[in-house]
């Protein structure tokens, strides 16, 4: 049986680690897919269960040398491992700052005579010790079990560079007291190995906490659903934990609270708060069949609600759920880092290994000179930056799109929405409101009459008109009557006996069949249909009496989203299976020129085909019902409404939680701008690498006029180099909240 596990990893520092997981646990019998994220610290495992376990899965990642903790302890865990690494943090600083002064004022002859002194060396060494035996512990552990598992990571790097440093000064110490001290100089870099573990600690606790702030708002939204309910059982209410709220259950909500989970409103009205969803300020009035979700707040009026979705099928269960899902996949651009980081560290300590060997034998420059520039090489190659640039943006993207109501099912999606160049949209429920309306009554009586007769007729009705003409009658307050006969005739209309009297509410064909004259209103119910409404025509006693009209009326946003979508570059195009006359007049009112009418779902799915031939580029599909279900799948980027039917939400690509269609703008505008984010985290990362590696290896030295500091690249400027890239690429990230202004 097939099973997916998302497993919390501590101790991944740069991509590398996660390319160790991600082909060592490929190589397991039984995992179907595995992805690892550095940004979320999480791996998601997907394996067969019949063939492994997940004890197994979770040993070999520990054999690898990272840790997977409990996900009920998670946050206790990543917040002891970061005071653990705070602390090796601050002892760093406690020992590093005054070998920093130490080393540079005698360097500068600020300290007199006494700084020479060889006793000062082994208080140096003192110093240092601490940094490279506790501080950069981590790094060596990690180091040594890559390189037992064949695989190079920062660790690597980090162990080499910085014990090179600090064993050539060790000896160097011995040497001085012996006569074989003037074969190896007198200067000691002990420093240089404790500036640079300490950098880059720093560069991790800045990273860690820039990441934590782009992960806290998502781990805020489980804990906005109340983990008790008030259930209303045989008369008397009871308090329960939300785990033992079942569907069918009904449940009382008062004012004040939040909507313990998914349920439909039974009585009561009040204004709903839903701005956890939908980033809406104004509340949502909510009455008798309305729907309501967990984790919004009710404000107003009390409720009770009959349950219909509980615990991981609530939508907030699904959005946390999906987001997470896609903060773990990687867009089609991660590919190009992944290849890069597979190859790099191998690379780069070979460039290093070629480099000092060169400045030592064929230049000459002498053992130390040559020492230096391999270690600046070892530190500034870390491919941190290039592991952070695109998961860290992916989790801003996705983030902000959550907040927004706007969720992407995966990584690949977030990343095709911002290229998408035709938008196809269905028309009822997507365009036009999921409910008929009664919009019009025409009559030579009074209206009042007229409807309370036509919603007395239509009572016993299951049909959609029907159910809007008995909902406007009860909007206005009318007493609706039941019928004491009643027929409905499939495709025309019904025929009723309301108290004393025959109704017949219906179409121009059954007043024909019942040969009622219908001349008076006839040129009104042309003009109507022509307006995409459903014309129903009322008689009484074989007379007619007036007509009332019934529609779909368009969303409010439906023309301003458009226009947005033409302004964003985009072809927008309606589809529906409705007449002619009913789609142009619905696409004149949202201004889109382009209709495909009286479409089979067959049909659909073969028009989006077309329109992918015909245009080229990539085309959206957006719809809300199972007709729509295979033109969602056959686009390139499907789209659902979050109101729309289950099996639509599970084929589309991206759900829009609000059913507002300013969200496709909203999607496509925050597609681009994370994807923007993503290549300018990517330029960075490599023209950080490409630019700093070769000045590490000496490629300025032979130019006079570039500044000495440039000409030699120390391995502590190296090292603020390499923590700042990372750090760069995660606040750049950050930026995306304050650049990305969605309207919701």
């Amino acid at each position: 049986m097939e099973h997916q596990i998302n497993l919390p990893i501590t101790g991944m520092n740069c991509e590398s680690c996660t390319s160790i997981i991600t082909q060592n646990v490929k190589k397991m019998d039984g995992v179907l897919a595995v992805e690892v994220s550095l940004a979320t610290e999480y791996a998601a495992v997907t394996f067969d269960t019949s063939t492994l376990s997940e004890e197994a899965i979770v040993n070999k990642i520990r054999d690898l040398g990272f840790d997977v903790v409990d996900e009920d302890k998670e946050d206790e865990a990543r917040a002891e491992e970061f005071r653990r690494q705070k602390l090796q943090f601050t002892i760093g600083v406690i020992c590093t700052l005054p070998l920093f002064l130490i080393s540079m004022g005698r360097d500068m002859n600020m300290l007199g005579a006494w700084a020479s002194a060889h006793w000062v060396n082994y208080l140096m060494f003192g110093l240092a010790l601490p940094v490279q035996g506790y501080v950069a512990w981590d790094y060596y552990i990690g180091g040594f079990k890559a390189l037992r598992n064949r695989s190079a990571n920062m660790d690597v790097l980090v162990a080499m560079g910085s014990s090179v440093a600090f064993l050539y000064s060790l000896v160097v110490t011995i040497a001085l007291t012996t006569s074989a001290g003037e074969r190896f100089g007198a200067h000691v870099y002990f420093e240089t190995a404790a500036v640079i573990v300490t950098l880059i600690k720093l560069g991790k606790l800045l990273e860690a906490r820039a990441k934590g702030k782009i992960n806290a708002a998502l781990k805020k939204l489980p804990q906005l659903a109340p983990q008790t309910a008030c259930r209303l059982k045989d008369g008397e209410e009871q308090n329960i934990p939300i785990e033992q709220v079942g569907v069918g259950d009904v449940l009382v909500v008062r004012p004040g609270e939040s909507i313990p989970v998914d349920g439909v409103v039974r009585s009561g009205e009040s204004a709903i708060d839903e701005s956890v969803f939908t980033g809406e300020s104004l509340p949502v009035d909510k009455g008798p069949g309305d729907p309501v979700t967990a984790a919004t707040m009710n404000q107003s009026g009390m409720l009770t609600i009959k349950a219909t979705h509980v615990g991981t099928e609530t939508a907030l269960s699904r959005l946390v759920q999906l987001v997470y899902t896609t903060q773990q996949s990687k867009p089609p651009i991660q590919r190009v880092a992944d290849a890069v980081t597979n190859v790099f560290v191998p690379i780069v300590a070979a460039i290093a290994v070629v480099t000092f060997l060169a400045w030592w034998f064929l230049l000459g420059a002498g053992f130390t000179p040559a020492m230096l520039r391999l270690v600046a090489i070892l530190v500034t190659a870390c491919p941190c930056a290039l592991g952070l640039a695109t998961p860290t943006a992916v989790m801003m993207g996705t983030g902000i799109g959550a907040q927004r109501g706007i969720l992407f099912r995966n990584g690949e999606a977030l990343e095709r929405a911002g290229n998408l160049t035709t938008i196809v949209l269905d028309k009822t429920g997507t365009l036009t409101e999921g409910k008929l309306k009664l919009t019009d009554i025409l009559t030579d009586k009074d209206e009042s009459e007229l409807l309370q007769l036509s919603a007395a007729a239509e009572r016993g009705s299951e049909h959609p008109i029907g159910k809007a003409v008995v909902q406007a009658a009860q909007e206005r307050g009318l007493d609706i009557a039941t019928p004491s006969q009643f027929k409905a005739v499939t495709g025309h209309g019904i025929t009723a006996q309301v108290g004393e009297s025959g109704v017949v509410i219906g179409n121009l064909s059954l007043m024909q069949q019942h040969d009622i004259q219908t001349r008076i209103f006839e040129a009104e119910a042309e003009r109507l249909q022509t307006e995409a409404k459903n014309v129903l025509l009322g008689a009484v006693e074989v007379r007619v009496v007036g007509l009332l009209a019934v529609s779909a009326t368009l969303k409010s946003e439906a023309q301003a989203a458009v226009a947005e979508l033409y302004e964003l570059g985009c072809t927008v195009t309606m589809m529906t299976g409705d007449n002619r006359v009913t789609a142009d007049a619905i696409a004149k009112a949202s201004r889109i020129s382009d209709v495909m009418a009286e479409l089979k779902p067959e049909d659909k799915a073969a028009a989006v085909k077309k329109l992918q031939a015909e245009n080229g580029g990539l085309v959206a599909m957006v719809g809300d019902g199972i007709n729509d279900t295979p033109a969602l799948a056959q686009a390139d980027i499907g789209i659902s409404l979050g109101t729309g039917t289950d099996i639509a939400r599970e084929t589309a690509h991206v759900t829009l939680m609000h059913s507002d269609l300013r969200g496709l703008p909203d999607a496509i505008r925050l597609s681009r701008s994370t994807m923007r984010t993503i290549k300018q985290n990517l330029f960075w990362a490599f023209f950080y690498n490409i630019l700093l590696i070769p000045i590490a290896a000496g490629a300025l030295y032979p130019l006079p006029f570039v500044p000495m500091m440039f000409r030699e690249l120390h391995p502590m400027l190296a090292a603020f180099a390499m923590a700042f890239s990372s750090v760069s690429v995660v606040l750049n990230s950050l930026r995306l909240q304050w650049r990305e202004k969605v309207r919701f």
